[in-house]
């Protein structure tokens, strides 16, 4: 099969790229070689290369610069992925969409499924949403939450830099959601496009925490003192944060339980897993 990777060189596309490639004939994109939000470039590269499974992986996921830089946002999470449905149709691809928890305002008391009613808060929230609403009804959607990996810049890695640097680090206990392993949500992205699954789906790592819990669990796999991790609310952080944060992220991955998939296995595995690789560098 031929696959077509946006994103390619980010911490999911970077799992992705190695995985498909066993197996498939890949070309993989990103900023420095196709812009994505030029619609004759998009175009040009999708039916150059004549795919029959595209992963559209890249996004402007810089959450609190989004409130600013509106259009840039919409332009490169909503108009972009306009531009690669078109593609798709053009070659008579599937599209695997990689979405987000950001869609869900947080204030449902138990986890969202696929069939809730989005609200997004935010204007990151907001331009996925309005990715998701630029595919044909054959697509497949994958929202996720807390992706953090081996690869890029992302929570684990912050954490396990400043328990270098700190002893004592604060993190807020009132956000609940799922850590999703890039290297886990990449066999699941795999599985739904080679399988040609269409639909909504939560994709996600078990296991509900908080921040300063994930955090903890970060310390302790790292074989630091979870201790040293305080916690704060939300309202207390000094300076506040441009972009409002769901109070629960929590995806229920219901639709991929009810079809007999077996959803992606407890957060702690991999966190261990990345910690190890990530330690013997």
């Amino acid at each position: 099969m031929k696959v077509f990777v946006t994103g390619c060189n980010g911490q999911l596309g970077s799992e992705l790229m190695p995985l498909f490639s066993q197996r498939h004939d890949v070309l993989g994109v990103d900023i420095d070689t196709v812009d994505i939000t030029d619609r004759d470039a998009i175009l040009q590269a999708i039916t150059g290369f004549g795919p029959e499974l595209i992963v559209h992986g890249a996004a402007m996921t810089a959450v609190d610069a989004c409130e600013t830089e509106v259009d840039t946002a919409f332009k490169v999470n909503s108009l972009a992925t306009r531009f690669v449905a078109d593609g798709a149709r053009r070659v008579g691809a599937r599209v695997v969409y990689v979405s987000t928890d950001y869609v869900f305002d947080g204030t449902k008391p138990s986890p969202y499924n696929e069939w809730d009613q989005p609200n997004p808060r935010s204007v990151y929230g907001l331009s996925k949403l309005g990715g998701e609403r630029e595919l044909d009804p054959g697509s497949t959607i994958c929202r996720t939450s807390w992706v953090c990996g081996y690869h890029g810049n992302n929570m684990v890695k912050t954490l396990l830099r400043l328990a270098e640097e700190r002893d004592e680090l604060t993190f807020v206990d009132d956000q609940i959601g799922h850590p999703t392993f890039a290297g886990d949500l990449a066999t699941m992205i795999y599985r739904l496009g080679v399988e040609r699954v269409p639909g909504l789906f939560h994709t996600t790592n078990q296991g509900a925490v908080s921040w300063f819990e994930f955090a903890r669990a970060v310390f302790e796999a790292g074989g630091y003192d979870p201790d040293r991790i305080k916690p704060i609310k939300t309202v207390d952080l000094d300076p506040p944060r441009p972009a409002p944060r769901p109070a629960n992220s929590v995806l229920d991955n219901m639709a991929l339980r009810l079809s007999g998939i077996a959803v992606l296995r407890d957060f702690r595995e991999p966190l261990q897993e990345v910690v190890k690789r990530l330690q013997a560098e």
